[in-house]
């Protein structure tokens, strides 16, 4: 049987911040250092990224390996699950990258294909769907629910007693306040929290909220 074969899948910005924490997982698993690669839709032939092989799609799943792994590094949500679903269909199993500073408390739930960047909080009692985003010194605290799909830009305060639907956005720095047992602050399914946004009530599904307080951003 042929080694794994792991990717970061997207090498933009958000891929370019994963691949150090794959890195240091790879290690950590005594991977060889050709058995993580990017992979990139705009990738051009024989290219390298800050050290790694960037492979197209096809590239991907033509290199022998007895399995595969992906993490998906794409912030928009609807556009990595499709990417899922494709890689899915083609037996690409989902791979979780954590930075090694993350702090993971008691009873926390996490859906496979995680990606949790340095200084992320997981407190306790929370249940997190599949390909959760978390970037930098994001935070979820108590009896929180969450989605599949869903992006925590940097810094995000979501604290306890929060419900956030599939494939909500939240933007850098944006605070959710506080909701209360058995009657949570809900987010709703696609919606978007605007960058600094200070959430006090429930926000519609498909809904864009700015603002302190956030409203929401009339078309």
């Amino acid at each position: 049987m042929q080694d794994a074969l792991y990717c970061v899948y997207g090498a933009s910005g958000c891929g370019r911040g994963i691949m150090p924490l794959a890195r240091e997982q790879a290690r950590a698993l005594g991977m060889a250092a050709d058995r993580l690669v990017f992979v990139d839709d705009a990738a051009q032939p024989g290219q390298v990224l800050n050290g790694q092989r960037v492979l197209s799609y096809e590239a991907f799943m033509a290199e022998p390996a007895g399995t595969r792994f992906a993490a998906l590094a794409i912030a928009n949500s609807a556009v990595r699950a499709k990417l899922a679903a494709r890689l899915e269909a083609d037996g690409v199993r989902p791979w979780t990258v954590a930075a090694s500073n993350v702090v993971v408390m008691d009873e926390v739930e996490l859906g496979e294909g995680a990606l949790l960047s340095p200084f992320v909080t997981l407190t306790s009692n929370i249940r997190i769907g599949r390909f959760f985003h978390a970037n930098l010194y994001s935070y979820v605290e108590h009896d929180c629910v969450i989605g599949d799909f869903v992006t925590f830009a940097p810094g995000v305060q979501c604290n306890g007693n929060i419900v956030i639907e599939d494939r909500a956005y939240i933007g850098t720095g944006a605070v959710i306040k506080q909701g209360r047992p058995g009657e949570p602050l809900v987010i709703g399914r696609g919606a978007v929290v605007g960058m600094g946004a200070v959430v006090t009530k429930s926000v519609p599904a498909g809904a864009t909220v700015v603002g302190n307080p956030a409203r929401v951003m009339q078309k």
